[in-house]
């Protein structure tokens, strides 16, 4: 005979027979929902992986992974020594000095704010991507005396202005003994930059390193270096070499930090959306309660022959979680393959739909458009499996239980 029984047993009653249509329905209805809620969890995943990594990588576009700044006044710093001793660390690739001052753009009848950011276009190249960035207009113009600018395409629009025209930048001057007073220069946009990001396609503004220093010396902004390192993800694990090169005399910031609120709104959003869609697999254990607990009331007789046949109540306990558990693990099984199938497939299954649907998901006027990227990973897999097994395990409890309590001479007298 098969050993061992209970494993044999629990195989037979999967299958229920032909008469007992209501029991084979609810138990491929909790398969089928098994199944469907672990693969749309590996979906809804992976798409919000591409998005934090899309996310991520137009950040780093124009972002270093770190900043050096100054703690106190600028001059204060030997800042080419400082950058020396930077470019020796292991895992720095780049170095390049900038500086940040906020102010207004006007192009009347227009005033926005800006951020207008110095930087070496040279050594800016080996900190960000900016080049492939810019979409009209060359990053090597910006050289020191040409009073050049390139826009971000939000900030553009909205000015209505394009490569040629010229516009005024005020930054306000403060000093502890006299009144603010605003500082002028007209400046000539000799290209535009798209981001794909909010915040910086409206707001930022390049020109050369040295024409800022010269706009607004006494200025109150940001003033240090950028670092680029071989891995951005592992930017935290440099920090520490970076800080004890960097001497108290700056401040250090990666771009973990710079962007924490980014991620952790992400964090967030993809531990609720998990844990919400983790109620379909739940609502999916509940039928395999119900079925269970229609198996064992139907085969009460079954279970008496086998108490009498010398079975334990122990084995009759495992042959109804086993039942439940091969449902529950046939419809990971299935759910993992369809997910990963369709996580690989996503953007081209959605581009399809809408073509065939006429229809968008995201409304181009609103969102970016930057399709649907996936990036599945081995690790999301693993916890939505182990977390569906677990919750199939224990819908079998109380059906098993009940079953290795039936009084076999019970049963058979009322049979």
């Amino acid at each position: 005979m098969f050993q061992p029984l209970s494993l044999f047993v629990a195989l037979r009653y999967v299958r229920a027979r032909q008469h007992k249509f209501f029991v084979s329905f609810i138990t491929w209805v909790s398969l089928a929902g098994v199944a469907l809620g672990v693969a749309a969890l590996i979906v809804v995943l992976s798409v919000m992986n591409g998005f934090e990594g899309e996310l991520r990588n137009r950040l780093l576009a124009l972002s270093a992974h770190a900043r050096v700044v100054a703690a106190g006044p600028a001059d204060a710093v030997d800042e080419r020594a400082l950058a020396q001793r930077l470019r020796g660390l292991p895992g720095v690739t780049g170095v390049a000095p900038y500086m940040d001052l906020q102010g207004l753009v006007v192009r009347q009848p227009d005033m926005l704010p800006l951020i207008l950011r110095g930087i070496d276009p040279v050594a800016e190249g080996e900190v960000t991507d900016i080049k492939s960035l810019v979409v009209r207009g060359e990053l090597r113009a910006l050289t020191p005396g040409s009073q050049l600018l390139i826009l971000g395409a939000v900030l553009a629009e909205r000015l209505g202005v394009g490569v040629g025209d010229k516009v005024t930048i005020l930054v306000p001057m403060a000093s502890a003994n006299a009144p603010p007073e605003p500082r002028l220069r007209e400046f000539t946009i000799a290209g535009i930059f798209e981001a794909d990001i909010q915040d910086h396609d409206s707001t930022l503004a390049l020109a050369a390193l040295a024409d800022v220093r010269a706009f607004a010396p006494q200025a109150e902004g940001a003033s240090g270096l950028r670092l680029r390192f071989v891995d951005a993800l592992r930017a935290p694990d440099y920090m520490p070499a970076v800080r004890a090169a960097a001497g108290s005399a700056v401040l250090v910031r990666d771009w973990t930090e710079d962007h924490a609120s980014y991620f952790r709104a992400i964090r967030i959003e993809k531990t609720m959306t998990g844990l919400i869609l983790l109620l379909i697999v739940a609502v999916a254990a509940f039928n395999i309660v119900a079925m269970l607990v229609m198996v064992v009331n139907d085969k009460r007789t079954d279970i008496a022959i086998l108490r009498t046949l010398g079975a334990t109540p122990g084995s009759i306990l495992r042959v109804f979680m086993l039942q439940g558990l091969v449902i529950g693990w046939l419809g990971v099984a299935v759910g993992v393959g369809l997910g990963v199938l369709l996580a690989h497939y996503v953007n081209g299954i959605v581009s399809f739909l809408q073509w065939l649907f006429h229809f968008r998901v995201f409304d181009a006027d609103v969102y970016y458009d930057i399709g649907f990227p996936s990036i599945l990973r081995a690790r999301d897999v693993q916890w939505i499996s182990a977390a569906a097994l677990l919750l199939t395990l224990m819908a079998t409890i109380y059906p098993a239980r009940r079953a290795a309590a039936t009084p076999p001479a019970a049963a058979l007298r009322y049979e």
